[in-house]
């Protein structure tokens, strides 16, 4: 899926996206389309050229010839760098901020060692592959206005492919586009480059980058944010509140914060209401912004916070726990737990920015880390069996591949909650493992973590799905053996009190009048809505 992608390579989020490839991938119609769904304008430089001349790009080759047309390539690909800068400031200087632009590119524009440079020093070159099949078949009514392809089609493209070949394979970011549709293509990329623009429930992006934390006061800066306040815990604030604070700094921003005690124990009104005291001691206003950097617990709490401070204000998400960057931190959902459950009390209230940076990651301790993946390879079981398999090869590959989890897993939760924002349909399938799992970390008096919780869940789930006909015998082995593989627990522990786990799941919030919907997992990557009335039936209790 993340064909010829260079662990090493950098992908700056905050900058072009350059679309190459032989003629014939689509790199126009899958450019707009990415464009669209990141809310970016769309360039295609061969129009650029077009516009310039007043005339046709096989009209120039033929009355100028090639080294005029790439010498119109070159200056139009510096004008359309330069476009960008002047969008972003009309007193633009090097170092300035530029307005990001998907910009597809003819199939050797790069052919030019300057042309290669420039775009990859203001961007990212995803190149589009294909075979020659493929590209025939696409070619096959508009060769005519390619003067390269011009005479025998398939002699001419085959020889044109082999004289480009090592310049093609050179480019570490690859997409082959075989039975694929532009629009998944376009997500292909989108995943690829840890971009992503949510629209169904409030404007807004979400970016992930290695080391991103460090721009995220110019990322704060480019969305006209003002007055931002950062809550955080006791545990984030001694790895990363300081590089937070120096980049906000930098920005020219006040550093201002507020540092909570960590735990779930502390996800309640009473916190959230010293965090109300403490916006007004710190002047703030409804133009203000809070940043929640944390895991779930600081981004339900700062995020409902924000929700309910003078009618609402804005919030960030900075997520520092790999559970919150692909569950917790998506969505807009924010919250507080009561004594009987958790999350019984929250709201809807989608923030300005996701920036998850998986090089944070680096400081959680294990336990923590592996709780994360229980959510991961749920998504794997809802939509995603590639995602599953990986998640399947042990917790060292992940570790080795983190960037790559990261996106993919984010990227099947952020396609859910578009689809359905608020939870009137398929969005209830992210529900997979959690009405056991939160019923077993409250029975666990939170001594389980989350995660851990939300994989006993799954496999509970799963073996109640089995003995329904939602699935195949073997399935629950197949999830249980993905999670332990995990080190993460698949079985309730023999001292929690099965009646009181029932009595948990009674006032979960997903319950509708005398039934409560489960999304029980039907095959990896399909689930199944199922309305159980006897939760007994549910937790099949240990044969005496």
């Amino acid at each position: 899926m993340f064909t010829g992608i260079d662990p090493l390579v950098h992908i700056n989020v905050m900058s072009h996206i350059f679309l190459y490839g032989p003629p014939g991938t689509g790199k126009s119609t899958i450019g707009k389309i990415l464009a669209r769904n990141l809310n970016l304008p769309f360039m295609d430089l061969d129009e650029v050229i077009e516009s310039k001349a007043d005339k046709s790009i096989s009209r120039i080759m033929e009355q100028q010839g090639e080294p005029a047309f790439r010498d119109l390539e070159s200056s139009a690909l510096q004008e359309v760098v330069g476009h960008a800068y002047r969008e972003a400031s009309p007193e633009h200087s090097e170092g300035d901020s530029v307005t990001p632009h998907v910009i597809a590119l003819g199939g050797g524009a790069l052919l030019r060692e300057e042309n290669r440079r420039q775009a990859e020093s203001c961007g990212t070159v995803v190149l589009i592959t294909a075979e020659l099949s493929t590209l025939l078949e696409h070619l096959k009514n508009d060769s005519g206005k390619r003067p390269l392809l011009v005479g025998d089609l398939q002699e001419k493209l085959a020889s044109l492919l082999e004289a480009r070949k090592d310049h093609y394979s050179s480019f570490a970011i690859q997409v082959h586009i075989k039975d694929k549709t532009s629009e998944q293509s376009a997500s292909q990329i989108q995943t690829m480059l840890g971009r992503f623009h949510l629209s169904a429930m409030g404007e807004y992006d979400v970016i992930v980058q290695n080391d991103g934390i460090n721009g995220l006061g110019n990322m704060l800066q480019s969305r006209g944010v003002h007055n931002p306040i950062v809550v955080t815990d006791q545990n984030v604030a001694k790895f990363h509140l300081s590089r937070v604070a120096a980049s906000l700094q930098a920005a020219g921003y006040r550093t201002n914060s507020i540092v909570i005690p960590a735990g779930e124990e502390h996800k309640n009104l009473e916190l959230v209401s010293l965090l109300w005291k403490d916006f007004l001691e710190n002047e703030m206003d409804r133009r203000s912004t809070v940043i929640a950097l944390g895991g779930g617990v600081v981004g339900d709490m700062a995020g409902f916070a924000a929700a309910t401070y003078m009618r609402g204000i804005d919030w960030v998400c900075v997520p520092t726990t790999l559970l919150s960057m692909v569950d917790a931190s998506l969505g807009g959902k924010t919250g507080v737990d009561l004594p009987q459950g958790k999350n019984l009390i929250g709201s809807f209230h989608p923030p300005r920015l996701v920036l998850a940076d998986p090089q944070l990651l680096n400081t959680l301790p294990q336990r923590e880390f592996v709780s994360g993946m229980a959510e991961v390879v749920k998504h794997g079981i809802l939509c995603d069996p590639d995602l599953f398999e990986k998640c399947s090869h042990g917790v060292d590959w992940v570790k080795e591949n983190l960037e790559e989890i990261v996106k993919q897993a984010m990227a099947v939760k952020i396609g859910i909650i578009e689809e359905d924002p608020y939870e009137k349909g398929f969005r209830a399938a992210l529900n997979l493992g959690h009405t056991v799992g939160h019923a077993v970390e409250l029975a666990s008096g939170f001594m389980l973590r989350h995660g851990e919780a939300v994989a006993i869940g799954m496999v509970v789930e799963a073996e109640f799905a089995e003995r329904t006909g939602v699935a195949e015998k073997g399935l629950s082995n197949v999830i249980s053996d993905a999670l332990s593989g995990l080190g993460l627990p698949v079985e309730i522990p023999e001292e929690l009190s099965r009646e009181e786990i029932i009595r948990a799941m009674q006032v979960d919030k997903k319950k509708d009048a005398a039934k409560i919907r489960f999304a029980l997992p039907a095959e990896i990557g399909k689930v199944q809505f199922v309305d159980v009335s006897d939760l007994e039936l549910v937790i099949e209790y240990p044969s005496v």
